[in-house]
């Protein structure tokens, strides 16, 4: 995309914020990708859950003050005309409304917690990698209101214990914590806070290609953002 229609397409997202915050979906991928919704207790679902997101199409979402929750794309799926289905990556149950259910490990994702008072954002590979994912906010202020892109294809780095395969082909990368289950992992039991549960081998290869992504549970210091009155441009690929 030319320097100048990118810029375009900030002004427009900024233009289209009234009370609450929008979320335009980009696909830049060659495929179709499915992007799936997760949204928190007690707040209103946005986009039924999920859509159809098609190569080079780009979908606006608006999202109440307050909203939080986490997106993430879908790939290699099928649905028939009721919306009922399965995916390689990312399957919420079977359908392609995810209504209170995540998405299937290993999936990168998004994630939003919007004006408390400051919205807060990030990426994250806690549950594993499968697709780029980058996060550009518009229109906010704050001293860490900053672009998070993550646009290295970790599935080519992938340590062979931790890869998805499916038809001989690494769509996706596992989260140490899912590969192998053990708490200096998954930051639980004896390592369930910050000065026990430290980087390993495995999200150091994480951090390496997504510096400012999420690389396990306790990835604060260089992972975490937050802006004020913003809109948030969600790319894939």
């Amino acid at each position: 995309m030319a320097f100048w229609h990118f810029n375009l397409l900030l002004v427009l997202i900024s233009a289209l914020r009234k009370d609450a915050a929008v979320f335009t979906l980009q696909n830049k991928c060659k495929e179709t990708v499915w992007p799936g919704i997760l949204t928190g207790t007690g707040k209103p679902q946005l986009a039924n859950g999920g859509l159809t997101l098609n190569p080079a199409q780009i979908v606006h979402i608006n999202a109440p003050i307050g909203w939080s929750g986490r997106l993430w794309a879908w790939t290699g799926c099928t649905f028939d005309p009721s919306g009922k289905g399965k995916c390689i990556i990312g399957d919420c149950g079977g359908g392609l409304n995810c209504v209170g259910v995540g998405g299937a490990p290993p999936i990168s994702l998004a994630e939003s917690t919007l004006s408390s008072p400051m919205d807060f954002y990030d990426v994250s590979l806690v549950d594993g990698y499968n697709l780029p994912i980058s996060v550009i906010p518009s229109g906010g202020t704050c001293d860490k209101c900053k672009a998070i892109t993550c646009v290295s294809d970790l599935n080519q780095k992938c340590p062979n214990e931790l890869q998805q395969v499916e038809k001989g082909k690494v769509v996706g990368c596992k989260s140490a914590c899912m590969g192998f289950n053990k708490p200096e992992f998954c930051c639980t039991g004896a390592f369930g806070d910050p000065n026990t549960c430290k980087p390993t081998q495995f999200s150091k290869i994480f951090k390496e290609s997504c510096p400012m992504a999420y690389s396990y549970a306790y990835d604060d210091l260089t992972s975490a953002f937050t802006c004020n009155g913003a809109n948030y441009l969600i790319s894939f690929c």
